[in-house]
């Protein structure tokens, strides 16, 4: 069943969670309860008590309407094309234990650190256990949204907006890569001669789990490797113990001048250095084998831009590097 994304929805978001927007496909009408309770049988994540009876408690609570708002009832006719709006009921999640922390925060944006294992925003399996939902929940504040993402498996600096009107002033800074940022990766420790710049040309196919680099085309990737440091003889032992490693450890300080998926884990990888911990590069490991205790040592540890509100120079930092 096709779904859409619309940049407002007639209920608002609750527990954390916006509304999802549902289309009816085919040429054939649906009761509005048969489609509901169809798209969430469909669901792959779904609460194992998401049953009819808790489709009809919808319903009754006026949770299941049309874009303009008007509410259905369970033996609505939907017409095919018709978008119809309802609240989805998370699936249980594994509780990732590690806490968000505050690096900054006034009337319009909130910069947080954002552990690894925990989602920027809700998909598929991972719904509850994402920054957005944890932030809205913690603050109340259920127009906390995002200015950019992190991977589910990349900890560090993030982003949020504080209120809608300002929200995409802020997400366009990030989709126009006006912000400077900077990333610390600890893999095998290599004396490059720094600067020096990776290009590549990374592919990554709708359904795959990891990009790959495609040879001798143009390069549509590029990151900038501004220095490699051996770790600290005790830093080191540890991430060794942790990981299950001998070999020498460096952090490799990482600016990317493009955005590509998974692009400097692509990069590291593909310079013969996978990072620490990635579940992807170069193996990827099977759903639900992660172990909190082992994470992908990737960290976004600045952000710098011009405010697109005041125009002032704005810059993060994360108080660890790795």
């Amino acid at each position: 069943m096709a779904r859409t994304k619309h940049p407002r929805t007639p209920l608002p978001p609750r527990g954390g969670l916006g509304a999802s927007r549902v289309r009816l496909p085919g040429e054939e009408p649906s009761t509005a309860f048969d489609f509901i309770a169809r798209v969430i049988a469909e669901q792959r994540h779904r609460h194992p008590e998401d049953n009819a009876q808790a489709v009809l408690e919808r319903f009754a609570q006026g949770q299941v309407v049309l874009i303009d708002g008007t509410p259905l009832a369970p033996s609505s006719i939907i017409q095919p094309g018709t978008d119809v709006f309802f609240y989805r009921r998370p699936a249980p999640e594994t509780p990732v234990p590690y806490e968000i922390d505050v690096v900054y925060e006034d009337a319009d944006i909130m910069v947080v650190d954002k552990p690894p294992f925990l989602a920027t925003m809700p998909r598929a399996a991972h719904i509850t256990e994402t920054a957005t939902v944890r932030l809205r929940r913690a603050t109340g504040n259920e127009e906390l949204t995002p200015a950019h993402r992190l991977d589910r498996m990349t900890s560090g600096l993030l982003l949020l907006t504080k209120r809608r009107e300002i929200r995409g002033a802020y997400q366009e800074l990030f989709a126009a890569r006006e912000v400077h940022k900077r990333y610390v990766a600890v893999a095998e420790w290599a004396q490059l001669c720094v600067p020096t710049t990776w290009r590549s040309h990374i592919d990554k196919q709708h359904g795959e789990i990891a990009s790959t680099v495609i040879e001798n085309a143009e390069p549509n990737a590029e990151t900038i490797v501004r220095s490699v440091e051996r770790l600290a003889p005790e830093r080191e032992t540890e991430f060794q113990r942790v990981h299950g490693v001998g070999v020498p450890l460096g952090a490799y300080l990482l600016e990317p001048v493009t955005g590509r998926t998974h692009q400097l884990r692509v990069h590291m990888c593909d310079a013969g250095f996978p990072i620490l911990g990635d579940p992807v590069y170069p193996v990827v490991r099977g759903f639900g084998d992660e172990d909190f205790s082992v994470p992908m040592r990737l960290k976004s540890v600045e952000l710098a831009f011009i405010d697109p509100l005041s125009g002032a120079e704005r810059k993060f930092r994360s108080a660890t590097r790795y």
